[in-house]
């Protein structure tokens, strides 16, 4: 229950900073590598080319040396631990190097487990490793349960223990933290006042692992680990880190004792994929949410994160960027697009309110119908009918064109963002009447959408030094 996922961001930025030469055999000889990453694995369709996922887990497994001294300064014991992947985060780095992003995975998300059916997303590395599969049964499950439901391509993995987390922040020393307000957990050990505040290894170890007396639980630790992980790479990619030999050596030798990694990942290209990082160009993101419902399968109360599945595309899209065919495409004449309408926002009629606007602005209209919930307004479209998306998109403001291979037609999926098309203006009129909603359900009594929860999809960016938290 941890984030142990300093190790790449520390390694790939070291290792970037001037010192390949001397520690790449160092840290390469130390590193466990595992052969998960294969073609059975990596996922056919590459969305965002040659950018780099790289999927970095933390779990509570002790490691095998771990002497009773260090796992009392861990305030656990010699329990062996669990194999539940409690965090995981998918690193995005751009192609050019220029800027990544770290994307979180609730480790309660509701979601497909290939071969087990639906389960919490930290159990599917548990239900790879079982039967046999061992730490590599278990990734390969993991990484394709990640895949199906992101859509993005794991090209690498990296795996960190709770006691390597514990060592890889001791070597680095003090990190800085500032919280809006004070921070009390007697499960976890967070004790801190509000404001700035400088964490050993051992604050820093019961800060990322609070979850208890926080509003939303684990959704509010996501934002704890971004934001913690972002202050860290501040950290090693300051000179005082870079330019000391002493201190960098400990630090490479704490990785390369405690991180495990797929047998393919090249650390001299990731570190010159990362070559021109900086602090304020790591951003952090949680995958899209519904809500934390209690369910009951089997008959037995589960307490999940509802993945928003609907709106993942969308999600993912902004990272990666519109296809190029999307946005070299000119909008098609409205008369030659045909354009059905399914509602996922909750509001009943609102399907059918924006078939007959778009009916109304010349397009040809299918039968409305329902979707899934879903919190981002989507235009879906195949490939090859870019122009046609981008007739429908232009009268919805605030929509996010995604290709997809799930629609066989152009497709306009309402969220609860509440984003519809837009009537015409009639002649005279400086703005349509019905501008801001285009929905015949429009009204007073219409609830106020919903407040933004803590562990929105917005990019957050924790580079600088006087950002705080709460």
């Amino acid at each position: 229950m941890f984030p142990a996922l300093a190790g790449v961001l520390t390694m790939a930025v070291v290792l970037a900073g001037g010192y390949a030469a001397y520690t790449v055999n160092r840290v390469a000889d130390s590193v466990t590598k595992v052969d998960v990453i294969s073609a059975a694995t990596k996922d056919s369709h590459d969305v965002d080319g040659k950018a780099m996922n790289i999927l970095l887990v933390g779990d509570d497994h002790r490691p095998d040396g771990a002497t009773p001294e260090q796992l009392a300064e861990l305030s656990t014991e010699d329990d062996g631990g669990g194999t539940n992947t409690d965090t995981m985060i998918v690193l995005h780095i751009a192609a050019d190097g220029r800027s990544a992003t770290m994307i979180s995975f609730p480790r309660d998300s509701w979601v497909d487990i290939p071969g087990s059916g639906k389960g919490k997303l930290n159990s599917a590395f548990t239900d790879g490793s079982e039967n046999g599969g061992g730490a590599v049964g278990g990734a390969q499950k993991l990484i394709e349960t990640i895949q199906g439901l992101s859509g993005l391509t794991i090209d690498h993995y990296v795996r960190v223990s709770l006691l390597g987390f514990y060592e890889i922040v001791k070597q680095l020393g003090p990190v800085q933290v500032c919280l809006n307000q004070p921070a009390k957990d007697a499960y976890s050990g967070v004790d801190l006042p509000a404001g700035p505040s400088e964490l050993d290894a051992k604050q820093a170890l019961s800060f990322v692992r609070q979850r208890h007396g926080l509003p939303n639980g684990d959704l509010d630790r996501q934002v704890r680990q971004q934001y913690f992980l972002s202050q860290e790479a501040r950290k090693v990619l300051s000179a005082g880190t870079l330019l000391d030999p002493v201190r960098t050596t400990k630090v490479i030798d704490a990785i390369g004792g405690s991180v495990e990694t797929d047998k393919g990942l090249d650390l001299i290209g990731l570190a010159t994929q990362m070559r021109n990082l900086r602090p304020a160009s790591i951003t952090s993101a949680t995958i899209p949410v519904l809500g934390t419902p209690t369910i009951y399968p089997n008959g037995y109360a589960v307490s999940i994160v509802q993945v928003d599945t609907v709106g993942m595309p969308a999600f993912v899209q902004g990272l990666v960027g519109e296809p190029e065919a999307y946005t070299a495409a000119t909008a098609a004449d409205p008369a030659s697009v045909t354009a059905t309408v399914l509602n996922g926002s909750g509001v009943p009629g609102a399907a059918a309110a924006a078939t007959t606007v778009l009916a109304g602005r010349g397009f040809q209209t299918g039968a409305p119908g329902s979707s899934p919930a879903t919190a981002t307004t989507m235009v879906q479209y195949p490939a090859g009918m870019e122009a046609q998306a981008k007739a429908v998109a232009a009268v919805t403001p605030g929509a996010v064109a995604v290709q997809s291979t799930a629609v066989q037609g152009v497709t306009l999926v309402l969220g609860s963002d509440r984003k519809t098309p837009q009537a015409a203006a009639a002649p005279g009129d400086a703005a349509s009447p019905s501008s801001g909603t285009g929905s015949a359900d429009a009204g007073a009594d219409q609830p106020a959408p919903s407040e933004p929860s803590p562990s929105s999809t917005a990019e957050h960016k924790y580079g600088t030094a006087d950002v705080c938290i709460n």
